[in-house]
């Protein structure tokens, strides 16, 4: 893992050092003369990498949820079936890549994880690359949701989806944002969704692309959703003006992943990640 704030330079390289970890500021201003206005001025980016090649989370910039949701939001508001756990059962490493598995042992057991207060961002690429469990009743998911030191007012406060799937739909995955004009809810969520052959078999990478005023969803560099946010845009519509994090975990059940049932038979299951890439402006 390693995470990185350098420079954008537009004219002048720099080479940056590296070191098993790495957190580097650097910041240069070229002056051309008393008489001229800077030209070469450049803005600082933040970069972080986790390839999960350590075999184990690191907890400086992950966390991990437990529970139902109950008391609060039972089901965390979808009626799913699964307790999220950080058992070594549920939780794991193999090979350098990360595992969330879903297990069934007269309850279902998951697992969930977010970046928050850890690595929050606004705008940005953020990448994830990814082999999605298939089975019925699986509904994994790579998600971002807004950093904030109040309770979460959803749908006001936003969310984007960048990648879900739901196992009785496999081929499929989608992007989808929810605000409090376009949420699910009111059937109104801005999704779309593409085709692809082999995202149980192999890894996948899976990309938002996030501006101030534009979201766009890839898979393996290929665009399949774009949202462009309208002048008459405000708040109710386009929330994404704050610092988010990262989600990703593996739901079993609920009013979408479960619609269809849950093949108990076909557990346990996996959903493995490769690496997480974070780049911002923020």
């Amino acid at each position: 893992m390693w995470v990185q704030v350098r420079p954008m330079l537009i004219q002048s390289p720099f080479l940056l050092n590296k070191l098993t970890f790495l957190l580097t500021v650097a910041s240069f201003l070229a002056i051309s003369s008393c008489n001229e206005n800077p030209t070469n001025m450049e803005s600082s980016v933040f970069e972080w990498f986790d390839d999960f090649n350590n075999e184990s989370l690191d907890t400086n910039f992950w966390n991990v949820e437990y529970g139902n949701g109950c008391p609060d939001l039972c089901g965390f508001g979808n009626n799913e079936a699964q307790t999220y756990t950080g058992s070594n059962h549920n939780l794991m490493f193999e090979n350098g890549k990360l595992i969330l598995r879903a297990t069934f042992d007269s309850i279902f057991k998951s697992v969930k994880l977010t970046t928050a207060k850890h690595i929050d961002f606004n705008t940005g690429e953020i990448e994830v690359s990814a082999k999605l469990p298939n089975a019925r009743g699986c509904w994994p998911a790579i998600w971002l949701l807004p950093t904030l030191e109040r309770p979460l007012n959803w749908p006001l406060d936003g969310e984007i989806d960048i990648m879900e799937n739901v196992g009785y739909f496999p081929n499929y995955v989608y992007g989808t944002i929810h605000t409090s004009t376009y949420n699910h809810i009111k059937g109104t969520q801005l999704t779309d969704s593409v085709f692809i052959t082999s995202p149980h078999d192999s890894l996948h990478n899976y990309k938002l692309i996030w501006t101030d005023t534009t979201l766009e969803w890839l898979v393996d560099d290929t665009r399949f959703h774009f949202i462009e946010k309208s002048v008459s845009d405000g708040v109710e519509e386009w929330p994404f003006n704050k610092p988010f994090h990262l989600i990703i975990n593996l739901a079993v059940g609920g009013d979408w992943g479960g619609k269809e049932g849950i093949d108990t038979l076909s557990f346990p299951q996996s959903f493995e990640i490769d690496y997480v890439k974070v780049k911002s402006p923020s």
